[in-house]
Formats: C-alpha cells, structure tokens, sequence
C-alpha cells in the first residue's frame, strides 16, 4: 500500500477490522505511532492462546536477517496467522537483505518491521517490493505543535473523555510536542478525573499539569490580541515571578507563529473569520478569534514591527546586546513594544 494514502488512523481502522496485510514496516522518527500501530497488531492478529506457537519476537541488534526470513517462512500452527515482530530493525545488519523475503512474502504470515529514529530509502527495492505485494509502508512523522491540541482532542475523545480548545492549548503551550511527555500528561490527567466526569477542565489542568489556567500563553496572546493591556501586565509580571514554568523560548514562539499568520490575514482580500480559518488552516472558530481581534487593533505596518520586536528579543534572550536584563525584564519590554 503506497505511503501517499495511509494514515495512523486508517491504519488502525483496517487493523481493528483485522483486514492484515503481509508486512508492515513502520518507520519514522515518531516512536509513539510505530508502538501504538504494533501494539494493536499484538492485540489483534492472534488470540493469547495462539500466541504460544505463532508468534516470534526479534531484536535487530542480535538477529540476522537470515533467521528472520526462515521464521517468516513457517505456516501457522493451529490459527490462521503467524506473527513475526522484528524491533529497532534499524540496528539489524544487511536490513536490506529483507528484500527476498519481501518480494514473495506468506499470506499467512504477518511481518511487523518497526524501524526506529529514521527512514529507509524510498527507492530502495525493499520498500518498492512492500508495497508491491500488499504490504504497508509508513512513515512515523514527528508532529507539528499546531497539530498536538487535534492530537490532544482525538486522544480524548477514543476514551470518551471531553476536552475543550482552551484546555487543549494550555496543555499544548506548557508541553509541547514532544509525544512521550504530552502522552504522561494526558495519563495524568485521566487517572485524575473526579469519578463520574467526563471532562477535562482548565482547573483540572491547572491542579494535576502545574500549568496556570490564568497566567498561561494562551490567555497572554488572547489578552495581546484585544490590547487588554491590564491583563497582559499581569501574566507577564506573574511569568517574571515564576520562569521556570514559564520559559521565554516558549512564550516566543506563540507569538512568533501568532503575528507571522496574523500578517499572512492582512493580506486576504476578504477578512472574514472562514476566510482567516481557511487561510491558515484552522479546524475550529475558536482559534480564529484572536486573529480577527488582531485584524481588528492591529494593521501590518505594526505587525512587521513586531516581529522584529521579536527577533530582538530573541537576540537579547541569548545574551546578545544584553548585559543584565533578566528573561521576565525583557518579556515586559518586549510586551509594551507590542501593545503600544
């Protein structure tokens, strides 16, 4: 199955329908995808009873691809597939030898590659071959931060668990997009809810994340974008007091992402809110607010200010042209260039 259409989702959609193909070689730099796609697969392909008989573990540092094709080659023993799993395959010498395997693979069998911290050569034969013969090659990218609160919502939701935008990008601001971390955060949060709920609260987040639900990043662009220049003093003030929790690298890059794309909206030719939605690909209204408030009390000519403003502060931050301004001296300064 060509890369171009598969996803981690139809992926797990065909693997919960138990519609198997003969190889998976999950790749990328993703880690959390590759497992959950494997685990699933553990899950699915064969009964615990099964597994006694049918199913094989290899690890690619002490293996040899020789051994694996051999294993791969064996028919079933009382179930209908056997099931071959190869870990950190990116360590397993002459990886490319698979290749044999993979242009005549078992339709019994069902080979799960998992190839960690990088890709194979899409014009290598081995994964031509794949996907030439039913097989599936996928790539494990790394997310973009724009994507973790859909990620954060999708997560959730598989749960039945309701979280809304607000919450989602507190939780995205204060983590990132590192997976492993988000996804003991999000843990945390669900052994956290009080019995009967199902929702994820901003007060939630605040008790269990450690992350303020009214001195976050979010709630300083939201005040920024309206000019609340009340508001905005006293989340920089309360980030001044507390940097630890509130990194400079961090409050910058929203603003950076959030005047680049604001500058990107004074150049459509109709500024309404679908328009700005569509523009930047925005999948809720919700978030398209703070860029209509910036339409609104700010022009391009300050947004072009700002952004220098900010590449300034970046400077500053890493000590350039700074002698003595501390992180939370500069982010008021950086804050009043902004809003007056």
């Amino acid at each position: 199955m060509s890369m171009a259409n598969i996803t981690f989702d139809s992926l797990k959609k065909d693997i919960s329908k138990r519609n198997f193909a003969p190889i998976y070689l999950l790749m990328g730099d993703e880690a959390y995808f590759i497992d959950q796609l494997t685990e699933l697969l553990l899950e699915k392909v064969l009964t615990e009873t099964e597994k006694d008989f049918n199913m094989l573990t290899f690890y690619g540092v002490d293996s040899d691809v020789n051994t694996i094709v051999a294993a791969a080659r064996r028919f079933p023993m009382m179930a209908e597939y056997l099931l071959i799993v190869v870990k950190e395959a990116q360590e397993l010498n002459k990886f490319e030898l698979l290749d044999y395997y993979a242009k005549n693979p078992l339709k019994s069998t069902v080979l799960v590659i998992n190839y960690k911290h990088g890709t194979v050569d899409k014009r290598k034969a081995l994964v031509k071959n794949i996907e030439k013969n039913g097989g599936v090659v996928f790539e494990s990218k790394k997310l973009y931060e724009n994507q973790i609160p859909s990620f954060i919502k999708n997560y959730f939701s598989e749960r039945n668990i309701r979280i809304d935008e607000k919450s989602s990008q507190m939780i995205t601001d204060f983590v990132g997009n590192d997976i492993s971390k988000l996804i003991q955060q999000l843990q945390k949060l669900e052994v956290s809810l009080p019995e009967g709920s199902n929702t994820i609260t901003s007060e939630l987040i605040e008790k269990n994340v450690g992350v303020s639900k009214d001195y976050n990043n979010f709630e300083l662009l939201k005040a920024i974008a309206e000019k609340n220049i009340l508001k905005a003093n006293a989340i920089v003030d309360h980030f001044g007091k507390n940097q630890k929790d509130n990194p400079g690298v961090v409050t910058l890059t929203v603003l950076f992402s959030y005047f680049s794309n604001l500058l990107e909206c004074f150049w459509l030719p109709q500024k309404s809110e679908q328009n700005v939605m569509s523009a930047l690909n925005l999948r809720s209204s919700f978030f398209a607010r703070d860029y209509m408030s910036g339409l609104r009390n700010y022009n391009a000519s300050k947004v072009m200010e700002i952004i220098t403003y900010l590449r300034i502060f970046d400077g500053k931050s890493k000590g350039i042209d700074n002698i003595s301004a501390s992180p939370g001296e500069l982010l008021k300064e950086l804050v009043y260039k902004i809003m007056h």
